[in-house]
This record gives C-alpha cells, structure tokens and sequence, in this order.
C-alpha cells in the first residue's frame, strides 16, 4: 500500500470510527492494543499494524502529550554512553539515527552542528577526539549511506567564527561533530497517522480505566472511558501492551498483578530564547555536574536544557520552577559572552523522562532487557515495555511487538525498517514545486523551509487548502511563522479535538513566543471553530480553558520548588481530565 495520506487523516468523525471498531472488538477481538500515544506507543502501533495485525491505540489525552512532546528534540547516538563503553548502544542509536534520516523521515529529522568546546590544547583535544571518531566510526557501520559530515578540529579562531559569543577564556578550540534535530510532537503525530494509513484504529481522549482477564488469568481486553462523554465500554485484544512511560506502574497495576517494571519519573527542563540573543550558526554541549547541557539552534530560537532532578508530583503537568531556570541560566551564562537574563526568555517547558529501575517486580514471568529499555510480561496477555529513548523508538517498537507475540514474530517480522513515514514519499517532487507554491503565495525560504520541515510531501495537502480558501495562504496576525492552513490542516486532518491540542503539539505557539500564544487565540479559535462545528459559546470557553492553562504555567514559573510550582500550575482545569487510577 502506498502511503499517500487520505486513509491517515485524523478528525472527531475517525476517532468516533475507531471507538466503533474497539466496541466491536467484544465479538472479534483487535490482534493488538497499545496502551498510550507518545512516541513508544505510536511505534508499537505501526509496527503491530505493518505486520498484518489489526491494531488500535488509545492516549489519554492528544498525541504525544507526555513526555514525548516534551524532549530535547534530539535525535542522536547519545555521546554520554561512549564514556559507559556502551558501543552498541551508541551503534544502535546512530543507525536508526541515519535510517530516520536517510529514509523513514528525511522531512522530519535534520542534520544539526555542535561544538563540543575544549579547555586544554593537548590531552583533552587527544581524549575527546578519539571518543568522538569512535562516534563517527560506528555511524560508519550502519547500513546505507553515511547521513552526516565527519567531525572537524576547530582552533580558537574557527569556534568564534562559528559562534561569535561563545565566551573567548572558555575554550581553547572545540570539535565540531554532527547529529540530528526533529519536531517529536510531530513525529509522533506522523507515526500514528502513518499507522492509520495501514488500517489501525486510533483514539486520543480514551483512558484505559481496568485490564480484563479471561477465566484462566491471561489478560484479554480492557474497559475504556471516552473522556469526552463520560461512556465506559470493554474492548477485546489477544494482546495488550502498555506504552505509557511514567505511567507504567499505574497501567501495570489495573491487571491485579504484582509484577512489572519499576519507573521513576525524572523531570527535565528546557528554556527558549530569541535566535537573534545569541550569535552562533551551531550548537553546543557543555558538561555540567548534574547532566549535559545543550544549546541548540532551532527555527527562530535557541533551545536550552536540560535538568535531572527527581518528581515526585502528580504526573500530568511538570512545570519548569525558578530554580530550574536559574540552573538552566547560570551553567549557560558560564561559557556565553553576553550573559542571558530572565528577560530574554520567551517560553519554557518540562518533561519527565521515564527511568527504568534494575530488576523487575516480583510475578514477572519474564522480560527482554538491553541498556536502555526493558519489554516484560508481568501477566500473560499483557506486554510492559519502558525505559529507552526517542532515536531508538523503532527498535522499542519492534521489540514489544516481537515479545507480545511469541514464536508468531518469526512469520510476522517487523517491516518498519523499510516503512517511510506520512510526508517521505514524493519529498523531492514536491519540493519541484516550491518556487511555483513560493510566486503563487509570497511565501518567502523561511516560510518554504518551515513547511516542508513538518509536511514533507504533504505540503500538497496545505496548497490544497489554500487554493479552495485564499486566504489561509496567509500567515496568522500574531504569530506569523505559521499559515493560517496549518491550523486548518491541523483541524482537518490531525487529530485536533480541543484548542490546546493546537497550541501545545500541532503549533509550537505554547512556548515559542513571549505570551504563549495568547495574542493569536482569536484567530486560530476562529479557524478552528469553524470547521469543527463548534458555537460560540463552545469557543469561548476553549480559548478561556487554554488561558487560563498559559497563564497558570507562566505563574508556575515564578515558584521556587517543585511542590508549590504544582500548586499553582493545578489551579487551571483540564479540558478533559484523567480518571485518577492510583499506583
């Protein structure tokens, strides 16, 4: 099948298909249900589907809303673990790292520049170079051809031409090594749509409220509760594995079993400041004493982070604290010649990474464990995995799937590896097209750069629109780095159910400009509205539910610790809250 993106798109009408086709699984159970929709779940669901096996997924709340939305948007080996002498780790990582680029999504992750600044001319030079060839080496082993440059040694006089404010006492050189960037709500987005191309049923807003059991004790099924109506109803699955990162324990113990993985919600941070604050063309990786710290060029801004500390709040909304900030600041104004100050930030956001403990729980039958990520039974009919990172998704993937089924993974092996995702396919003619697309529109290499970044080939979808409704050619009033037919499009075909989705994962609005994307609700309210239906009434609340969640998350900031940061992040409603399930 060929994946040109119309059986993909996501709207209310195929959510409402999908929550059909899990009622009616009672009388033919689904072959596979996947349990949460970030990047781990979504490559299990196209990795189940692609095999031949009908498949659903159900999250929560919108794609993507945890942690996977919520990262270093980096797509990389992973430098750290060369340090561990973890080589196959690192190979791992670096071969799917080429592999998205070269051939799943060449549209999505991008090639990305750092200096990696020395502070001694002789040793350190010598050390940290050998350990970066070694990183250039094993990308060399992966199959295909080799998608970055190799990496170069830079004088004092190269890494300022490079970047101009890194502070000129901090370094006497650096090495410039490559790795990759990507959008991950967007990749996550691209997965499921991919996934529903080839026949799965997928649904956001959908929690998982029990785990059934059939008379012998092997999980079977689950009961769901659509959040959007309140209706609880069960669905059927000869196998059902659990994706929800953090919230692993607390989906494990719906089954009744006291087996599974142990997960410990770590919180990271990340702080956004204009491209035009800092003069540089690349990025950078610092150590510091807690976690590494990096610099990142992206789009219109720099991205800095991250933090490792431990949370132990709920687990929905981790919020950034003034110390986190403070942190964030002070370890970058330490190689920067031009010190940042709070005022420079224009957005913030915070994640919380899924640490997966030693061991498992006791009752687990059994389980698959590399360095990063653990696949584990702690039930029959029932498949944990946890633990890993982004770049690996597609291994994790493959992984679970080839565990939940047994000696059947020999007759149904994974294709994933030769699956280009949404918007690959037909990249480079539509590309022909851009300066047709450019003359017709005004669009200028900026607006044309950012399109192809986040549709590929399906930018043909946005000309569509714009061709049907001229005016959603034209980019928003307060946020003009998007058209107003993304926020369409987005409506249209990707899953948006509510004005946050919007904000928070089809836009990066949320935190890349100053007022979280405030200024610009009227219009995208307005445009979204409209083609999902909605009246005013119902509009106006959207826009005031995403208010007060912006204005909340801004309070928040302002909190010295994470509890009290908690607090005042709570005091904003959700527009479809989670059933608390306890651990």
């Amino acid at each position: 099948m060929s994946v040109s993106g119309a059986a993909s798109r996501l709207t209310p009408a195929t959510r409402r298909a999908s929550l059909d086709a899990l009622r009616a699984s009672v009388t033919e159970p689904l072959d596979v249900l996947v349990v949460g929709g970030g990047v781990t779940g979504a490559g299990i669901t196209l990795d189940a589907v692609s095999r031949g096996l009908t498949t659903a997924v159900v999250e929560g709340q919108d794609w993507a809303s945890g942690t996977s939305s919520r990262s270093s948007k980096l797509v990389h080996g992973g430098l750290r673990y060369l340090q561990m002498l973890d080589f196959h780790l690192v190979k791992e990582a670096l071969t799917e790292r080429d592999l998205l680029i070269n051939k799943l999504a060449p549209h999505l992750v991008k090639p990305v520049s750092f200096l990696y600044p020395l502070e001694h001319k002789v040793w350190e030079r010598a050390y940290v170079g050998a350990g970066v060839a070694l990183y250039d080496g094993l990308a060399t082993l992966a199959p295909g051809k080799r998608a970055m440059p190799w990496h170069r040694h830079l004088t004092r006089t190269g890494m300022e031409k490079l970047f101009p404010d890194l502070r000129h006492d901090a370094a006497v050189g650096a090495l410039r090594y490559w790795d990759a960037s990507v959008d991950d709500a967007r990749l996550v987005l691209t997965l499921v749509r991919t996934a529903a191309e080839y026949g799965a049923h997928a649904a956001t807003r959908t929690q998982v409220v029990e785990l059934t059991t059939s008379p012998s004790g092997r999980v079977d099924g689950a009961v769901l509760e659509d959040l959007e109506t309140g209706e609880r109803f069960p669905v059927k699955a000869r196998h059902v594995i659990n994706a929800t990162g953090v919230w692993t324990e607390e989906t494990e113990a719906l089954a009744g079993s006291d087996g599974g993985l142990r997960v410990l919600a770590s919180k990271g941070i990340h702080i956004v400041v204009p491209r035009e604050r800092i003069r540089g063309s690349v990025g950078l990786i610092l150590q510091t004493e807690k976690s590494v710290l990096f610099v990142i060029p992206w789009s219109r801004y720099w991205v800095i982070g991250t933090t490792d500390t431990p949370w132990e709040q709920e687990l929905t909304h981790p919020v950034a604290t003034a110390a986190d900030i403070d942190y964030v600041l002070d370890h970058a104004n330490a190689v920067l010649a031009d010190p940042l100050t709070r005022d420079d930030i224009i957005g913030t956001w915070a994640g919380l990474r899924p640490l997966l403990q030693p061991g498992t729980k006791e009752g687990t039958n059994s389980a698959k464990v590399s360095r990063e990520h653990t696949v584990a039974s702690p039930t029959p009919g029932l498949t944990v995995i946890a633990g890993g990172k982004l770049t690996t998704y597609r291994v994790m993937a493959e992984d679970a799937v080839d565990f939940a089924l047994g000696a059947e993974a020999r007759t149904r092996p994974s294709v994933t590896a030769q699956t280009p995702l949404l918007g690959a396919v037909g990249l480079d003619a539509q590309r022909n097209w851009a300066r047709r697309h450019a003359r017709t529109y005004g669009w200028d290499r900026a607006m044309l750069d950012h399109l192809f970044h986040r549709y590929g080939s399906l930018v043909g979808d946005l000309v569509a629109l714009c061709e049907a409704q001229p005016d959603l050619a034209k980019p928003l009033e307060h946020a003009p780095a998007y058209l107003r037919a993304e926020i369409a499009y987005a409506v249209d075909a990707e899953g948006v159910l509510h004005l946050e989705d919007l904000l928070l994962h089809r836009t990066r609005l949320n935190y890349e400009v100053r007022d979280r994307g405030l200024a610009a609700l009227e219009e995208i309210s307005r445009i979204a509205a409209d083609r999902l239906g909605w009246d005013e009434s119902r509009r106006i609340d959207e826009v005031a539910s995403y208010t007060a969640r912006a204005e909340a998350e801004a309070a928040a900031e302002l909190e010295p610790d994470d509890a009290s940061a908690e607090r005042t992040r709570l005091a904003a409603a959700d527009v479809a809250p989670l059933k608390p399930l306890g651990r």
